[in-house]
């Protein structure tokens, strides 16, 4: 967790310093992925099942060509190292418990 811990508040530090509204809600998109399709549908269904808001597991292409598997767990979330770190851990024993990765957590500015 120290490792989430550092990037999480460097996420937070640097948005807050380029003026994002400190005090707005922020979609937060946690990202997981799997070389097993199946194994990926399986674990959005049982975080879904858990009441978590998650997009349809499909295959992304990277800038270099790569093809991924993945989906993500929406939250809305302050922008909060604490809260966020919170589901954080949810969502790496989501990971651990239906044996995909959890690939880390993004945002978007908020004016």
């Amino acid at each position: 967790m120290k490792e989430w811990q550092a990037f999480t508040e460097e996420v937070i530090d640097a948005l807050l310093e380029d003026g994002s509204n400190e005090e707005a809600m922020h979609t937060i998109e946690h990202h997981f992925s799997s070389d097993n399709f199946e194994a990926l549908e399986s674990a959005a269904l049982v975080a879904f099942k858990q009441g978590m808001d998650v997009t349809d597991a499909e295959e992304f292409e990277t800038e270099d060509g790569e093809k991924v598997l993945g989906f993500d767990v929406i939250i809305e979330s302050p922008l909060e190292d604490e809260s966020i770190l919170t589901d954080i851990e949810r969502m790496l024993k989501l990971a651990k418990q239906t044996n995909i990765e959890y690939d880390g957590w993004g945002t978007y500015f908020e004016d």
